[in-house]
């Protein structure tokens, strides 16, 4: 590789903002905030909104839309129509 054309990637500790987890990690970003690790090095800290943790759809958490109403009101509005059985 050329030397000085690639961005310095190193480790980096990543924080959920609304769990606290935390997680390490390498990147190239930066920050001016640093976080003691569990190896007793101090490591840039970058807080992010949402990680996995946190996520709807990876926690369970993702709301269900409701789909019989959809069925139940596409069956009323075409139930006389041609061959559709209903």
């Amino acid at each position: 590789m050329k030397p000085d054309t690639h961005p310095d990637y190193h480790a980096v500790v990543f924080r959920d903002a609304s769990t606290g987890t935390q997680f390490l990690s390498r990147s190239t970003a930066t920050s001016t905030q640093t976080v003691e690790w569990t190896d007793g090095l101090r490591y840039p800290l970058i807080i992010v909104d949402i990680t996995s943790d946190s996520h709807p759809l990876w926690t369970g958490t993702a709301r269900v839309v409701d789909t019989e109403g959809r069925v139940e009101r596409f069956r009323r509005k075409y139930a006389g129509r041609g061959s559709y059985r209903g």
